[in-house]
């Protein structure tokens, strides 16, 4: 099998989603953020404040370039990567791409206040026009499922059906 891509917005479940369906179907799992972190040798935070969100996007645009060569993966990403058009295609081309939709809501009560997010530094405003921009490349994606008040089980047979 080609590779499936988890893409969403931060705090969608792409991480836990990702590790519980390589699981069963037999594949391999990776998230790009912990494969950037690895690299680098430092947190996303740290990348984003010493070297800024240009070179980050950057970063995981290599990533998925890596994986135009791979199969077999279940691939997280981070929450900017799949809200990109370009990595959307390379993504497509190799794969199915599967959006984790989650409110804004949902996303502030589960990450709300972690300090390692980057981007939940920003203004409410700021953070919810990103999330409306966002949401425009997450839908093109080919399967679309709602995470809302869900459990991981619960989104893992949804995905699996349609799959």
């Amino acid at each position: 099998m080609k590779n499936i891509f988890l893409i969403g917005f931060m705090g969608s479940g792409k991480s836990t989603i990702g590790r519980l369906l390589a699981e069963k179907l037999n594949m391999k799992f990776i998230d790009i953020d912990k494969e950037i972190e690895k690299k680098e040798g430092k947190s996303i935070k740290d990348i984003f404040k010493e070297k800024g969100e240009s070179y980050f996007r950057e970063l995981e645009r290599k990533e998925i370039e890596l994986f135009s060569e791979k199969s077999g993966y279940v691939v997280s990403t981070g929450g900017g990567l799949g809200a990109n058009k370009d990595n959307m295609e390379k993504m497509k081309k190799n794969g199915i791409v599967i959006w984790l939709d989650v409110s804004l809501e949902e996303v502030l009560k589960r990450c709300g206040n972690d300090k390692n997010r980057p981007l939940l530094q920003l203004p409410f405003e700021e953070l919810k026009k990103l999330y409306e921009e966002r949401k425009k490349i997450y839908s093109l994606a080919d399967i679309h499922i709602n995470v809302n008040s869900k459990t991981p089980q619960e989104i893992l047979k949804e995905i699996y059906e349609n799959l």
